[in-house]
C-alpha cells in the first residue's frame, strides 16, 4: 500500500539512510531506496506518496535530476521531506519552489521531529483517500496548479502533464473523474480519451474535455465522444466546483436508485 510506503532517495544506501530505513520500520512504514538520478527515481516514483531526499555534495552536480523531482512533486503531488546541510538545501530551493517542500532538516537529524513530520504527512493523506479523487491531464502546468487550488478543499487533486503519463497513472491509481486537456501535443485528448474507453480497466471512468476552443467544429466533436461534460478553460473556480458537485451528486443518486 503506498500509504504505508516512503521513498528514500540519495546518492548512496549509506550507513545514515539504512539507519532511517530502519527507524521508519520501527512506526510500520517501509523505506524503499533509490539512487538520486532520474531513472532509478522512475522505478519506484509511484510506490508512495512521500518521498525523503537525503542531500550530500552530489546534490551540486545533477540539477536535471532536481527538475525531474520538481516536475513529479508538483504534477503529482507527492510530499518531499529534505535531509542535508543549509548550503545545499539553498540549492535545491532554487529550483524546487518552497510550496512543494513538506519540511526541511539539517544533520544531525532530530528522529523524533522526522518521524513524526512523515507520521503526520501519511496521516493526512490517508485522510484524503476518503474524498473522491479528480485527475487533471494538461500539457499547461500553471493551469493544472490553477485548478488544483480550487479543487483541493472538497478533492484530492492528482495532475500530470501528458496524455502518455496519464495511461500510465491510470493503470497504478483510481480516479473517481478525469479532467481532460482537449488539445495537447503528441497525443490529444480525444486520443486519450478513446483509449481509455477502449479498456476494460477504464473504461467506466467518466471524463469532462477541458478545452479553450469555442468553435463549432471543436465543439461536435468533443460532443459526438460522450464525455460527461465539456468545459471552456475560461470557466471561473465557483462554476467549475459547482459542476463537479452536482455531477457526483447526479452519479450517487443514480447508483442509489438502481
Amino acid at each position: 500500500m503506498r500509504n504505508k510506503k516512503v521513498v528514500i532517495v540519495s546518492s548512496k544506501e549509506s550507513f545514515s539512510v539504512r539507519g532511517l530505513e530502519l527507524k521508519l520500520k520501527e512506526i510500520g512504514y517501509e523505506g524503499i531506496f533509490a539512487h538520486a538520478d532520474i531513472e532509478s527515481l522512475k522505478t519506484v516514483e509511484d510506490e508512495s506518496v512521500l518521498i525523503v531526499y537525503y542531500m550530500d555534495d552530489d546534490v551540486f552536480e545533477d540539477v536535471p535530476f532536481l527538475v525531474y523531482l520538481k516536475d513529479l512533486c508538483m504534477e503529482q503531488e507527492k510530499g518531499l521531506i529534505l535531509v542535508g546541510g543549509k548550503v545545499e538545501y539553498e540549492l535545491v530551493e532554487n529550483i524546487i519552489p518552497e510550496s512543494c517542500i513538506t519540511g526541511w532538516f539539517g544533520r544531525p537529524l532530530g528522529m523524533n521531529s522526522f518521524l513524526d513530520m512523515v507520521a503526520a504527512y501519511m496521516s493526512s493523506k490517508l485522510t484524503q483517500k476518503n474524498k473522491k479523487t479528480i485527475l487533471i491531464v494538461d500539457d499547461d502546468v500553471a493551469y493544472m496548479q490553477m485548478v488544483r487550488e480550487w479543487l483541493k478543499d472538497n478533492y484530492r487533486v492528482e495532475m500530470v502533464n501528458s496524455g502518455i503519463k496519464a495511461i500510465r497513472w491510470l493503470t497504478m491509481n483510481r480516479a473517481d473523474l478525469v479532467l481532460l486537456d482537449f488539445e495537447m501535443p503528441v497525443t490529444d485528448g480525444p486520443q486519450i480519451y478513446e483509449m481509455l474507453k477502449s479498456d476494460s480497466e477504464s473504461n467506466e471512468i467518466p471524463v469532462m474535455f477541458l478545452t479553450g476552443q469555442q468553435d463549432r467544429a471543436s465543439v461536435m466533436r468533443a460532443v459526438e465522444l460522450k464525455p460527461v461534460d465539456y468545459l471552456l478553460k475560461s470557466i471561473d473556480r465557483e462554476t467549475l466546483n459547482n459542476k463537479i458537485k452536482h455531477f457526483f451528486e447526479l452519479q450517487k443518486a443514480h447508483s442509489m436508485g438502481r
